[in-house]
């Protein structure tokens, strides 16, 4: 459980962040003020030393991944997006009162605005300093031209999901040479190279990486080019932020954004987008989710004027095409199937031991992405970061693909990939006597004990999350969780929510409590 911040189902923030005693993680998504950003580098890029895709000779899923397209050859139909109505503007100004767990960025989200308008109405200096109780003036939202309309990407080449799995992170940055070959920085007590950290954020966001190398190459040539400048190795993404300093930090925020709007759009948001100048777009239309992604992530980067170029045919997708070409020439189609069903799971617990509910669908991992994750705390009534004995169980069959910190993914279809068709996420996996990567589990074998670890979290617990082909799956979407007959819902609030069967009702609470009670 990460960061309760943009929902991913609309733009307006909760005003109230449930605080949740037993289980609580946070996050947020940094808006950047006006003219906090380093211009991206626009140098040609030089022929490359190798071609970092390689071309698949044995495609993981023929009837669904036709893998590159040759020339003459006819290529997938580019990822469809379903209508949807224009943002509605506000035409009048309005006042607005702070309430407890307000932000000026959800605020700004909530009404339409930009955060630079809010503070020049009000005279505000600090962005992080309301008091509740405070009244704001709330001007009249003045919207600017819709952005392009131009289909950057298709939706697989967001996520880590199938093509991922024929794309070496590693070989494609050490072939072209460039600054983040050489890159080294400390994460988590770890020395990473620049590969590594990329691929961390890759896994732990499900961001494809080709995606995230592009990212840093439009913001600093950082694959291409030997060297950059002191600037952009302090704020490698470009977003100027000191407490957002270094390359996994960075790229870590840069996928939590590209998240939000992918998410934000599959939910049925149509925008407007938040610019750090002040002003507000809606977005062009017949994009789809993956490049509403990208557009959400440049506009928090670049005003209005400079965002329209870079999301153009000229800016992000010239350079993502000097990288890796055509994007559309991998594309999955459909990414989630409408038909899809999930698989047979269990309760991720012993028989007869009785956990808490603690927390409904919330982000997998991070504030951008899809509410896809429920929290269970382990027996007994102690409250914080405490020694449990009790032990996390598997869902169903399958191999533990990767392990992490705090995290265990296991990967149910039997190849090996967590992109590919059905894995599972447990978070806050103590690191004692955690299963390791290779094992092959049964439902119900043991994983772990519930901790703190991993992630940010104030209290001894589980989160449990499902992605399919690298996409997270929210738990009160139109698949929600189903183990051993309780199904999960949600009631529009991140962490609220309940468990439904035919034994009752359960409602999430951050206690223990007969009404949160569960047991196999």
């Amino acid at each position: 459980m990460l960061m309760p911040a943009v929902p991913a189902r609309r733009l307006v923030l909760p005003l109230v962040v449930l605080m949740v005693g037993l289980s609580a993680c946070s996050g947020s998504l940094a808006q950047p003020s006006a003219a906090q950003v380093i211009e991206p580098w626009t140098g040609v890029i030089e022929q490359p030393a190798i071609t970092p895709t390689p071309t698949p000779t044995e495609p993981p899923q023929p009837s669904l991944f036709p893998g590159p397209v040759g020339a003459g050859t006819t290529r997938p139909t580019p990822t469809p997006d379903a209508a949807r109505s224009a943002p509605a503007f506000r035409t009048t100004s309005d006042v607005h009162y702070v309430g407890p767990g307000d932000t000026l960025n959800g605020i700004a989200y909530r009404y339409g605005v930009g955060v630079q308008q809010l503070m020049q109405a009000n005279g505000l200096f600090d962005p992080n300093f309301l008091t509740v109780g405070q009244q704001l003036f709330v001007p009249a939202s003045e919207p600017l031209p819709a952005g392009p309309s131009l289909k950057l990407l298709p939706d697989s080449e967001l996520v880590y999901g199938p093509s991922a799995s024929y794309f070496n992170t590693h070989q494609t940055v050490s072939g072209y040479g460039g600054a983040l070959d050489g890159y080294r920085e400390e994460v988590e007590g770890e020395l990473l190279s620049g590969d590594e950290i990329v691929e961390l954020v890759a896994r732990r966001y499900s961001v494809h990486p080709k995606l995230l190398l592009a990212v840093l190459e439009y913001s600093a040539g950082w694959v291409t080019q030997p060297q950059v400048s002191p600037a952009q190795r302090q704020f490698p993404v470009g977003l100027l932020d000191m407490t957002r300093e270094g390359m996994f930090s960075q790229v870590s925020w840069a996928a939590d954004q590209l998240n939000a709007g992918f998410y934000l759009w599959r939910a049925g948001w149509a925008g407007p987008y938040l610019f750090p100048d002040g002003r507000v777009a809606p977005p062009g239309t017949g994009i789809n989710a993956a490049t509403a992604g990208v557009q959400y992530l440049y506009a928090q980067l670049h005003p209005y004027d400079a965002w329209q170029q870079v999301v153009g045919p000229q800016g992000f997708l010239a350079v993502y095409q000097h990288l890796f070409g055509d994007p559309f020439d991998w594309a999955v189609e459909p990414l989630v199937p409408d038909a899809l069903v999930q698989p047979p799971l269990q309760l991720p617990f012993e028989r007869g031991a009785v956990w808490s509910f603690t927390s409904g669908p919330h982000g997998a991992w991070g504030g951008g992405s899809a509410w896809a994750a429920l929290d269970f705390a382990p027996p007994g009534f102690a409250l914080g970061c405490v020694w449990s004995d009790a032990w996390i169980t598997a869902v169903a069959d399958g191999e533990v693909v990767r392990t992490d910190l705090g995290v265990v993914i296991q990967d149910l279809e039997g190849d090996g990939f967590e992109g590919l068709g059905w894995s599972i996420v447990y978070l806050h996996v103590d690191g004692r006597e955690r299963v390791e990567q290779g094992v092959r589990l049964a439902a119900g074998d043991r994983i772990g004990h519930p901790s703190c670890e991993g992630g940010v979290s104030n209290g001894t617990h589980l989160h449990l999350a499902r992605k399919y082909n690298g996409v997270w799956i929210e738990a009160d979407g139109g698949l929600p969780f189903e183990m051993d007959g309780w199904q999960s819902a949600g009631t529009g609030v991140e962490y609220d929510g309940t468990l439904i069967s035919g034994q009752g009702v359960l409602e999430a609470c951050s206690c223990r409590d007969e009404g949160n009670q569960i047991s196999r």
